[in-house]
């Protein structure tokens, strides 16, 4: 069965920091790519990046680029996001999703964990 937990949400002031983690389980996700999205009280998700599991070919939401980074962890089988510069519209909840390669929607999602950033 896959799972998908996140970590390392919060409280924090507006130019501070974050790292998410995103620990994947339950099979293999060689052929994957993993995303991380938000959703903001009242509105859509939205996409904020993506990656390869090989930690190759990184995609941003215009709205997070140059501030926040994704990455993957072989040693501890996790999907990263770094968040810097933290904005009080960044504030949501963030979800880690795994979809397979071949096809366009992702098919697996964690619970989401909060980000709040206070101005």
């Amino acid at each position: 069965q896959v799972q998908l937990v996140e970590s390392g949400g919060g409280l924090v002031q507006a130019g501070g920091s974050l790292r998410l983690s995103c620990a994947a389980s339950g099979r293999t996700f060689s052929t994957y790519r993993m995303g991380w999205f938000r959703q903001a009280p009242g509105k859509d998700r939205e996409f904020v990046a993506s990656i390869m599991w090989s930690g190759s070919s990184a995609i941003y939401a215009d709205s997070v680029k140059g501030r926040f980074t994704i990455s993957r962890d072989n040693a501890k089988n996790t999907v990263d996001l770094q968040m810097n510069s933290l904005k009080p519209e960044d504030t949501a909840v963030y979800y880690c999703a795994a979809r397979a390669v071949q096809v366009d929607t992702y098919n697996y999602w964690g619970r989401g964990t909060q980000v709040t950033v206070s101005s």
